[in-house]
């Protein structure tokens, strides 16, 4: 699905109050919110929000060439599996040990995230339900690619991906990973994630912990 809303979102709230809404006639059942942090969760709390659905994240990471980290070799899910971009133009100049090198590196930092964030949010169940993946943008797709194979062996009932933005050949492929795809907006111009937004500050810890404590807060009164 694909619908053009504006050239430029406000900020990653107003994006996921946008995509919230093309997730409201969904036929879910006990849909599962799952942001990818941390630039999807300001989209993913604002869709969970709407929809009045659980609410928690899925970790993956970019592996980055080692000659020029802004280069994407693919990801790393939290399971160790690894995704290559078959695009990476990088791929054909890095070898095995440097690849493995990177793995590790992005392994510690899953496992960092994990016992920080989990301590607050144990891991949601995913078996037969309706799991909507967020995040900001689709720039490669690995990381995206990476949650998905890592949540497709869990049994959910559907994955649909919900993001504000995406590289149209990018998205195309993600497509083809998930059950449903939603994404407001594919320019032929994309360049990168940010450009497409009005207020794109980088996301902290201490911004996960703060809506995961919300959630946990939350579901104690509920």
């Amino acid at each position: 699905m694909s619908m053009v809303v504006r050239n430029c979102f406000e900020n990653r709230t107003q994006a996921g109050q946008l995509l919230a809404e093309q997730c409201l006639n969904l036929p879910l059942e006990r849909p599962l919110v799952l942001a990818i942090p941390r630039g999807g969760i300001d989209v993913g709390i604002e869709i969970a929000r709407r929809l009045g659905a659980e609410f928690d994240i899925v970790l993956a990471r970019k592996l980055r060439c080692p000659f020029q980290p802004e280069l994407a070799l693919g990801a790393v899910s939290e399971t160790g599996e690894v995704t290559f971009d078959r695009f990476s133009s990088a791929l054909a100049s890095v070898d095995d040990a440097d690849v493995e090198a990177e793995r590790q590196l992005q392994l510690a930092e899953i496992a960092r995230r994990r016992q920080l964030y989990r301590r607050i949010r144990p891991q949601a169940d995913v078996a037969g339900r309706s799991v909507i993946l967020a995040d900001d943008g689709i720039a490669t797709g690995s990381t995206m690619i990476a949650a998905l194979r890592s949540l497709r062996p869990l049994n959910p009932r559907e994955l649909i991906v919900a993001v504000p933005v995406g590289s149209p050949e990018r998205v195309a492929e993600i497509a083809r990973e998930c059950d449903r795809m939603l994404c407001l907006l594919e320019p032929e111009n994309f360049q990168a994630v940010g450009q497409f937004y009005r207020e794109f500050e980088q996301v902290s810890d201490e911004r996960v912990l703060d809506v995961l404590q919300g959630v946990a807060a939350e579901s104690a009164t509920a």
